[in-house]
């Protein structure tokens, strides 16, 4: 009976298990709704801003002296890892970690490397390297705003405008749809040359007013702002399509447990009162034979 009762103890943790897990699920749903909704209003507006600017910085004899397209040699680096602040979601976070690690220790190998971890994950796995840190903005998961986000992203323009980087690289997940995320490392600043150039039919042309230049120094820092707000937003839609499935998965796994547990217990209670009704029997029979 003792093995009846931990199978028994064993079943009841399982479907504990399995309301949380289902539970978790439909909160990661209803969130992921929202945070969709939004990377799929921004990325459009994002792509016409940067196809703006391309167009207008290509047709700019001014274009090589902007300051966030400015290359030079390559001894500074900030790496920006962006992770969730919790877990639960499956290889969201390590992915992340394990691309920003893979990047440290291969590409940039023997540079000075500064991290600005977004996310308690990355952070609380960072903080345990030797690397320098920059934890001001650690908890923006917090609460998503485009006014928290462009902080963030000023403070990384701003140490590349002052020389203290030479390149800042942004490390996410690209949301593609709720069972696929992508992980990329992109390069924020400097902005690349050919990103700053667009020909063919798709060049158009704009009347600009008050000048070309004014509108590239207006753009530039807001294209940027933008471009971190949206690798943000993807991420976020990321971790909650990645812990939906985590918990699609754990719930069908419970169900297979419970099934298998179920058998045992069944098994294992037949077995209890079969070997019952043998004792009686053989209790019975001593009986008669002692008469």
């Amino acid at each position: 009976m003792a093995n009846l009762k931990e199978v028994k103890e064993r079943i009841n943790s399982v479907s504990s298990t399995q309301q949380i897990t289902k539970a978790m699920k439909m909160v990661a749903a209803a969130k992921l709704r929202r945070a969709q909704d939004k990377i799929v209003q921004m990325r459009p507006y994002s792509q016409k801003l940067t196809a703006i600017l391309n167009n207008i910085s290509s047709g700019s004899e001014g274009s090589t002296d902007i300051v966030y397209a400015q290359q030079r040699q390559v001894e500074k680096v900030l790496f920006v890892p962006i992770t969730s602040d919790k877990g639960l979601c499956g290889a969201f976070n390590s992915n992340v970690i394990k691309a920003t690690s893979l990047e440290l220790e291969t590409t940039y190998a023997g540079k000075q490397i500064t991290v600005m971890p977004i996310g308690k994950k990355a952070f609380d796995y960072f903080k345990k390297r030797d690397y320098p840190l920059i934890d001001d903005y650690a908890l923006l998961f917090a609460d998503v705003s485009f006014d928290r986000v462009k902080v963030a992203a000023e403070h990384a323009m701003n140490a590349f405008e002052s020389g203290s980087f030479d390149k800042v690289i942004i490390v996410y997940n690209e949301f593609k749809n709720v069972a696929t995320q992508v992980v990329k490392a992109e390069q924020f600043l400097p902005i690349e040359q050919n990103d700053l150039v667009e020909t063919g039919a798709n060049q158009q042309d704009y009347i600009v007013e008050p000048s070309r230049e004014y509108i590239i120094e207006e753009l530039v820092p807001n294209s940027l702002k933008i471009q971190f707000y949206k690798a943000i937003l993807d991420s976020n839609a990321s971790e909650h399509g990645a812990r939906m499935t985590a918990m699609d998965k754990a719930t069908e796994n419970a169900n297979d447990l419970l099934k298998q547990l179920k058998l045992v217990y069944n098994r294992t209670r037949q077995a209890a009162i079969t070997n019952e009704i043998l004792e009686i029997v053989a209790g019975a029979e001593a009986l008669e034979s002692s008469d």
